[in-house]
């Protein structure tokens, strides 16, 4: 198999063309602007559509139309244009559109900086935006997840026609490692989009894709099957990873950059003599809960470690629901802020005991 030496963002576009993605909309922005670049390249070769929009604003609207049409589209953004995109995000979420959003995160709040955070966890997985909706939010921690979970992120936004994120950060953005890019199968079990807006045709039928319901009851309606598709996502679509829990007295949760920098520190620990594992989420909506809850069962103290002051830590502490200490240790978004294996083996030493 042929193996590409790419940096993470142009993984992600990579897989978001294998997927068939055609039409991307977005707005320059550091650490993610390797992104539209590659796009920007290669979409017209493809007959495809790449639009540098006015702002991150236009962009996402213009997400929310191509995908009422059916079509694989995405926008990319970092932090602060997110935040932009948020009214567009449940506007899209409230419409049932699929469409990929793409976040390598920076330093925060307000225009912060380019280095790694962690700190749009609450943004993304508790529906930045109005109302009560929820999407779907994958967290890559290598290059070739930067590709296969651009794959999978489309493929479940179409599933469950819902908006999907991919948050990532500017360490996994950034850096370059070795790709293996394979050729995509689209599952048999993705629906036809019958619903797409294409014009009357032979037909005579109508589409209208709408998130305003003003009958009696069709709102209240609409949000709990809103909310009965998320249930279902919880049941078939979790995903983590775990290494090394058989055994473990010590679990680190950490997702992202942060999981790469905890297993060289595990690795430290077990040579140590200390037992620890690792459960690494990767769909961090939705979360893995349950697998957490049964963990706890066993493993009596975990330690949650982010690029943030905490926000991760507050679903694992929901998961865990008191039947194992959960601890944490963190680092707020700042130049040199990430820590080095050293720094977390002696906060693993510190939390053993």
């Amino acid at each position: 198999m042929q193996r590409l030496f790419v940096k993470g963002n142009e993984a992600v576009a990579m897989g978001a063309i294998e997927a068939g993605c055609r039409y991307y909309f977005g707005y320059p922005i550091t650490p993610q602007s390797d992104i539209p670049e590659y796009m920007s390249r290669e979409l017209p070769k493809l007959g495809g559509e790449f639009i540098q929009a006015e702002s991150e604003v236009a962009s996402i609207n213009m997400l929310l139309g191509a995908s009422a049409c059916g079509v694989r589209a995405m926008t990319s953004s970092s932090s602060p244009g997110i935040s932009l995109k948020q009214e567009g995000i449940s506007y899209m979420a409230g419409s049932e559109l699929p469409g990929l959003i793409v976040n390598i995160c920076r330093s925060g709040p307000g225009l912060g900086g380019i280095d790694a955070s962690q700190a749009d966890y609450f943004q993304a997985v508790k529906g930045g935006g109005h109302g009560g909706y929820r999407i779907i939010v994958l967290a890559p921690a290598s290059v070739q997840e930067m590709y296969d979970l651009t794959i999978l992120a489309f493929d479940l936004a179409d599933r469950y026609r819902m908006p999907a994120m991919l948050l990532g950060d500017s360490v996994i953005g950034q850096i370059k490692e070795a790709l293996a890019p394979h050729p995509y199968q689209p599952p048999d079990d993705l629906p036809e989009k019958d619903w797409a807006v294409r014009g009357i045709g032979t037909s005579g039928e109508q589409k209208i894709v709408k998130s305003l319901f003003l009958g009696d009851g069709e709102l209240e309606a609409h949000n709990n099957r809103l909310h009965a598709k998320f249930l279902q996502l919880k049941e078939h679509e979790v995903r983590f990873e775990a290494q090394q829990l058989e055994d473990a007295e010590l679990t680190i949760v950490a997702y992202g950059s942060t999981s790469r920098i905890a297993k060289t520190a595990i690795q430290m620990a077990r040579e140590a003599g200390l037992k620890v594992g690792l459960l690494r989420p990767i769909s961090l909506s939705p979360f893995p809960e349950r697998a957490i809850g049964q963990l706890a069962q066993r493993c009596k103290k975990l330690l949650c470690i982010e690029l943030s002051n905490g926000q991760m830590v507050e679903d694992v502490r929901l998961a865990v629901n008191g039947t194992a200490r959960v601890d944490f240790y963190g680092r707020p978004p700042g130049a040199g802020s990430l820590p080095t294996p050293e720094e977390l083996f002696q906060q693993i030493r510190n939390h053993y005991e």
